[in-house]
C-alpha cells in the first residue's frame, strides 16, 4: 500500500475531545476561504455527532457565522441509527423505494405471526414481530443471506430448532412479498444500498478537490467498512478514528483481533482491511483544547488488555503520575444514593470555572431520570438526550391507565389510577372532578372490592348517594365506546384505536378546554398524536379477535416512541446515553451504573439462533456489542476529570461492579495503589449530609395536651387497653377524629373474618337461645351462608375460610351441646355501659359483650377470639382487661337483657377452625375472676383521672414492650424516628 493511501487515516487519541480537534483541524485546512468549509463532506456515525459537530465549528470560530461542511450521519452498529440522508445519492438518479415504518413494519410481522400461530394473542404477537424486526436489522446489516438458513439448522438438530425455522420462514418466504406490495424496504437494507451506492460512486468518480471526511467510524459491518475504505482511498478522503491505541504492542493488537469483547477490535480488523498497522496511523491534535492526561489511558489499556495476555498484570510495572490525576471511584448505597451523589456533582461543577460542563453517562434510564429529579431539588432542568419513553410520559400513561380501567372491568385501584391522572377532568373544573373522585373513593371504593363494572360500583353505593350515582353515570358516558369496543370481538384495529382516543379525549375535556386540546398538548402530547396517526395509519388491515387483547397490543406498540425536550435545559449540563454520548466530551465526566449487567450490558438473548448458528449464519457474536460499549467507556474516560459511580446494592441485592471497575482495581492493586481511585470520598460525604440534613434535629415523641373538654368522656373496653398501651392513638380517634379508611380492593382478611363468625354464631344463639334443634348443623351452616353473603362466590374464601367455619361450627356446637344443660339463660351479642364519677365528670364504659351465660352461681362471660388470645401474663398486668370490664359491667346490671349478678368465670373461645378447631381458655373463674374484675374497675378509675388532669399528655407508645400488635396512627406517631433518637441519645 502507498504511503498516501496510509497517511488519509489518522486518529484522534482518546484524550482529546473528538469533535472539538476535527473542527479545528477541518478549519485549519480549509484556510482563508470561506466556501472551503462547505465544500467538505464529513461522515459521522449518528445525527447526535452531527449536531455536535455544528457546534463544535461555532465553539472554534467563537460564534462567527460558518458556512459548515456538510455533515452526514450513516449510522453506526447501533440500530436505533439506521441514518443515512441520501441527498447526493439522489441527485445522481438514484432510485430507491422508501424504509417501511416501523409501526407499518411491526403490525404487519404481527400479522404475519397470527397467521403462523392463530392462538398467539395480539400483544404477544406483536412482541414476536419486535424480535422477527430485530433479526432482519442484524441479517440484512451483516449482509447475511436468508438462503443460508437451512445450512444453518442441520435436520439432526433438536426438533426445537426445526420448529425456529420453520417460524423464521415469515421473513424468509413471506416479508420480501410483503414489502413488494407496500413498495417499502426494510430500514438496514435501504442504509445498505445507500452505502453501497455512494461507495460505488465514489468509485467509479472520485470527488476531485473536495475533501471528503469520514470521522468517528469503527467499521463493524459490510457496508460501512466499505465506504470508510473508499474514503481512505480517496485522493482527497480521510478517515478519522476514534480513540485508536498507538501504544499497543504486535502481540497485544494479535490478541484484539481475536476478542470481540475489546474497545479496540473493529478498529483493528478495518486496520487489517486496509493492511496498516496501527502504529502507522499518525495523529491530529489541535492546540489549546482541555485534553485529559495521557497516562490515565495508558493505565485504561493496560486494565482492559484481552483475556490470554493479562498476566502482563503481575509484572513489576511504575504508573505514571498522571494515571490517577482527577479520575475517582465512587461506590454508593445503592441507586438514590448514587443518583443524588451524582447530582451533587454535576451541581458543584456550576460553581467551578465558567463555562465548565459536566455530564453523566449512563445506559441506565432508571438512574439518569433520578439524577434529573435530584437536580430538580436546585431548580435545574437538565436534557437528558436519550429522552424519556412516550410510555411513561403524561399523555403516554394516561393512555395506558384508561385501557387498564376498562380492561379490569373499572377495579378500584385502576379506575382511581385513570381518575385521579392530571390529564383527566370528565367535562368538569379539574379540581371539582378531583373531589367527585375522592366522594366516589369513600363511598364505594374503599375494602372488599365491588362487583366488576361500573354497575358493580353503583350497587353498592348507598341510597342516599344520587350525587355519586350521578358521577358514575358521567364516567359512563364517557367511557362508552371504548368500553363497547373491548367488549366486542373481530374488530378492526382501527375501531379500537379510535374508541380509545374518543375515550381519552372526552375523559380529558374539562369545562373550559377541550379534551383533545389537553391530551396533545406540549412535547410529549405531539409525540403522542404522531404515535396515534402513524398507529392508525399502519393499523389498516389488522383485525383484533378480542377487543380484550387491545391492551397488550397497545402497551407493546407504544414502547417504541421517545420524547425529547428541545428547549429549557441547562447549556451546560447533561445527560447522555452510551450512543449519545459517542464523540462527545465534557470538562467532569461522570460514568453511572457501572455494575454488570448494566454498563456493560448483559448480551442480548438471541431467541432465534444458538451462538454456533449466528456465526454460521454470519451475524457477529453478542460479544461485539461489548466492545462498542467498552470503546464508548475508554473515550470518555479520556476527559480532564472523570467520576466513576456505581450502587452497591438494587432492590436490595447486591450487585457486581463491571468488568472494567475490576480490571482497573487488580491493576491498581498490582502497582501498589489500590485506594488511588477510592481515596477521595468527598462527594459521598455531601450526600451522606443531604440525605440526614447538615445538623442533626432531635425528634421527641409525640404527646399532645388537648384540653380536657375534647377529651373523650366513653369508651369502649377495647379501646380501653389501646388506651393503656397507645394513648395517642385514643387522641388520634377519638379526639382528632381520625379513622383509617380501609385499604382499596381488599381482601376480607381476619377482622373481617371474624366479623362474619360473630355474625353467624349470634343468629344461631338468637335464634336457639334454649334447646338445639335436630338439624342444628344445617342451621348454623345456612345461617353462616347467609353471613358471608357473594364473598362464598370468591375462590380464596371457598377454598379457605368456609372450610375453616365448617369446622368451627361444628366444634361450637359441641360445646353448645355440653353447656346447654348447665345454663338458665344464654345472651349473645348485648351491648352494655357503665357509668362513674371522674375528676371532670362522668364516665362511661361501653361494651358489647359477644356471650353471656347464666348459671345457677352467676354468669359466664365469654369472648369468641377468631385471632390470637391474649397471654394469661398480660391479662394479669391489666393490659388486657376487655372481659374483666365486662364483667364489671354485668356485675353492676349494664347490659339491659342480663341482671345483675355476680360473675364466676371469664372466657375465651378460640377459633381457629384449623386441625384444633376451637378451644376454650379459662382466664379466671370464682374469687380470681371477681379480683381480676375489681383490680380491672380500679385501673381504669385510676386512669381516667389521670387524662382528667390537663397535663397529662396522651403519648405514642408510652412503654416500647407494652406495644399494641397494631395501629392505624403508627405513621402519625412517626415511633420508628424517635424510638431511633432515642437509641442513638443512650448511645
Amino acid at each position: 500500500m502507498t504511503e498516501a493511501v496510509r497517511a488519509s487515516v489518522v486518529t484522534i487519541e482518546a484524550h482529546l475531545p473528538f469533535l472539538d480537534t476535527l473542527a479545528d483541524r477541518l478549519a485549519a485546512m480549509a484556510g482563508p476561504d470561506p466556501l472551503a468549509l462547505s465544500r467538505m463532506t464529513v461522515l459521522l456515525p449518528t445525527r447526535r455527532a452531527c449536531r455536535a459537530l455544528a457546534e463544535a465549528f461555532l465553539r472554534a470560530g467563537n460564534g462567527r457565522p460558518l458556512l459548515l461542511p456538510r455533515l452526514r450521519p450513516v449510522g453506526d452498529l447501533d440500530l436505533d441509527e439506521l441514518a443515512f440522508l441520501p441527498d447526493e445519492a439522489d441527485a445522481e438518479g438514484l432510485d430507491l423505494p422508501p424504509a417501511i415504518p416501523e409501526l407499518d413494519r411491526l403490525l404487519l410481522l404481527a400479522a404475519r405471526v397470527q397467521i403462523w400461530d392463530p392462538h398467539i394473542p395480539p400483544g404477544q404477537a406483536t412482541m414476536l414481530a419486535r424480535a422477527l424486526a430485530r433479526f432482519l436489522d442484524e441479517a440484512q446489516t451483516e449482509g447475511a443471506g436468508f438462503e443460508q438458513l437451512a445450512a444453518v439448522v442441520p435436520q439432526d438438530l433438536a426438533k426445537h430448532w426445526q420448529d425456529v425455522l420453520e417460524f423464521l420462514r415469515i421473513v424468509t418466504e413471506h416479508w420480501p412479498g410483503i414489502l413488494g406490495e407496500h413498495g417499502a424496504l426494510d430500514p438496514a437494507d435501504r442504509r445498505n444500498r445507500l452505502l453501497v451506492a455512494q461507495t460505488e460512486r465514489w468509485k467509479a468518480n472520485p470527488p476531485p478537490s473536495d475533501l471528503v471526511i469520514a470521522a468517528g467510524l469503527t467499521g463493524g459491518f459490510p457496508a460501512l467498512s466499505g465506504l470508510m475504505e473508499v474514503v481512505a482511498r480517496l485522493p482527497t478522503g480521510t478517515v478519522v478514528l476514534p480513540g485508536l491505541d498507538r501504544a499497543a504492542s504486535p502481540e497485544i493488537w494479535a490478541a484484539i483481533r481475536e476478542d470481540p469483547g475489546h474497545p479496540q477490535h473493529l478498529i483493528a480488523r478495518f486496520l487489517d482491511r486496509l493492511e496498516i498497522e496501527p502504529t502507522g496511523v499518525p495523529t491530529w491534535e489541535a492546540r489549546g483544547l482541555a485534553a485529559g492526561p495521557e497516562g490515565r489511558l495508558a493505565l485504561i489499556g493496560k486494565a482492559l488488555l484481552p483475556a490470554p495476555l493479562t498476566e502482563q498484570w503481575r509484572q513489576p510495572g511504575v504508573l505514571e503520575p498522571s494515571a490517577t490525576k482527577r479520575f475517582r471511584r465512587l461506590d454508593c448505597a445503592g441507586p438514590q444514593e448514587e443518583a443524588q451523589v451524582i447530582a451533587l456533582l454535576l451541581r458543584h461543577s456550576l460553581e467551578q470555572r465558567d463555562g465548565a460542563t459536566a455530564a453523566l453517562v449512563t445506559p441506565d434510564r432508571a438512574l439518569a431520570r433520578r439524577v434529573a429529579a435530584e437536580l430538580r431539588r436546585w431548580h435545574i432542568e437538565i436534557d437528558d438526550s436519550a429522552g424519556v419513553p412516550l410510555n411513561k410520559t403524561p399523555p403516554g400513561v394516561f393512555l395506558r391507565l384508561l385501557l387498564d380501567l376498562v380492561d379490569q372491568a373499572a377495579a378500584p385501584v385502576p379506575l382511581l389510577a385513570a381518575l385521579k391522572h392530571p390529564l383527566a377532568a370528565g367535562g368538569l373544573v379539574p379540581e371539582d372532578f378531583r373531589r367527585e373522585v375522592r366522594a366516589l373513593e369513600r363511598a364505594a371504593l374503599r375494602g372488599v372490592r365491588p362487583a366488576p363494572g361500573l354497575d358493580g360500583i353503583r350497587r353498592v353505593l348507598k341510597p342516599d348517594a344520587q350525587r355519586q350515582r350521578d358521577f358514575v353515570e358521567r364516567l359512563r358516558h364517557r367511557l362508552r365506546p371504548l368500553i363497547a369496543a373491548m367488549t366486542s370481538t373481530d374488530l378492526p384495529l382501527t375501531t379500537l384505536v379510535e374508541a380509545h382516543i374518543a375515550a381519552a379525549e372526552s375523559l380529558a375535556e374539562s369545562a373550559h378546554e377541550a379534551g383533545a386540546r389537553r391530551l396533545w398538548n406540549g412535547e410529549a402530547g405531539e409525540v403522542a398524536s404522531t404515535f396515534i396517526a402513524d398507529l392508525l395509519a399502519a393499523a389498516r388491515g389488522f383485525t383484533v379477535r378480542a377487543g380484550s387483547d387491545y391492551p397488550a397490543l397497545f402497551e407493546s406498540v407504544l414502547a417504541g416512541p421517545v420524547v425529547r425536550p428541545r428547549f429549557g435545559s441547562h447549556p451546560r449540563l447533561f445527560i447522555w446515553g452510551l450512543l449519545e454520548a459517542r464523540l462527545q466530551r465534557a470538562d467532569l465526566m461522570i460514568l453511572g451504573g457501572l455494575n454488570e449487567g448494566t454498563w456493560p450490558g448483559d448480551p442480548a438473548e438471541d431467541p432465534w439462533m444458538s451462538r454456533p448458528m449466528r456465526k454460521n449464519f454470519g451475524i457477529a457474536p453478542p460479544e461485539r456489542r461489548i466492545g462498542v460499549s467498552a470503546h464508548d467507556f475508554v473515550q470518555a474516560c479520556g476527559a480532564p476529570e472523570v467520576v466513576l459511580t456505581r450502587a452497591a446494592r438494587v432492590a436490595g441485592t447486591p450487585t457486581l461492579p463491571s468488568r472494567w471497575l475490576l480490571r482497573l482495581e487488580t491493576v491498581l492493586r498490582a502497582a501498589g495503589q489500590e485506594t488511588a481511585l477510592t481515596h477521595e470520598r468527598r462527594a459521598l460525604i455531601w450526600q451522606a449530609a443531604l440525605d440526614r440534613g447538615l445538623e442533626r434535629i432531635p425528634v421527641t415523641a409525640p404527646a399532645p395536651r388537648p384540653p380536657v373538654e375534647a377529651r373523650p368522656r366513653q369508651l369502649s373496653v377495647t379501646a380501653i387497653e389501646t388506651w393503656m398501651r397507645d394513648p395517642y392513638a385514643i387522641y388520634a380517634r377519638h379526639v382528632l377524629k381520625l379513622k383509617a379508611l380501609e385499604p382499596l380492593d381488599a381482601e376480607p382478611e381476619a377482622r373481617e373474618r371474624g366479623v362474619l363468625i360473630h355474625r353467624a354464631l349470634d343468629k344461631f344463639v338468637s335464634a336457639f337461645p334454649g334447646a338445639l334443634p335436630g338439624d342444628a348443623e344445617a342451621r348454623l351452616l345456612d345461617l353462616g351462608r347467609e353471613a358471608f353473603g357473594a364473598l362464598l362466590s370468591r375462590p380464596g374464601i371457598w377454598a379457605f375460610w368456609w372450610p375453616r367455619f365448617e369446622r368451627i361450627a361444628r366444634w361450637f356446637l359441641e360445646q353448645e351441646r355440653e353447656r346447654r344443660g348447665l345454663l338458665t339463660a344464654l345472651v349473645s351479642e348485648t351491648s352494655g355501659s357503665r357509668v362513674f364519677a371522674a375528676p371532670q365528670g362522668h364516665f362511661e364504659l361501653k361494651a358489647k359483650a359477644d356471650r353471656i351465660e347464666r348459671r345457677g352461681d352467676g354468669l359466664v362471660i365469654v369472648d369468641y377470639k377468631t385471632g390470637t388470645v391474649p397471654r394469661e401474663s398480660a391479662v394479669a398486668r391489666g393490659l388486657a382487661p376487655q372481659l374483666p370490664l365486662e364483667a364489671a359491667i354485668a356485675e353492676a346490671g349494664g347490659f339491659a337483657e342480663v341482671p345483675a349478678a355476680p360473675v364466676t368465670a371469664l372466657e375465651y373461645w378460640r377459633l381457629s377452625g384449623l386441625a384444633v378447631p376451637g378451644e376454650v381458655k379459662c382466664i379466671a373463674e370464682g374469687a380470681a375472676a371477681r379480683n381480676l374484675l375489681a383490680a380491672a374497675l380500679a385501673g381504669l378509675q385510676e386512669l381516667v383521672a389521670r387524662f382528667d388532669d390537663p397535663g397529662t399528655p396522651y403519648r405514642a407508645v408510652p412503654v416500647a414492650r407494652n406495644a399494641p400488635r397494631y395501629s392505624d396512627y403508627e405513621h402519625l406517631e412517626r415511633v420508628k424516628e424517635w424510638r431511633a433518637t432515642e437509641v442513638v441519645d443512650e448511645a
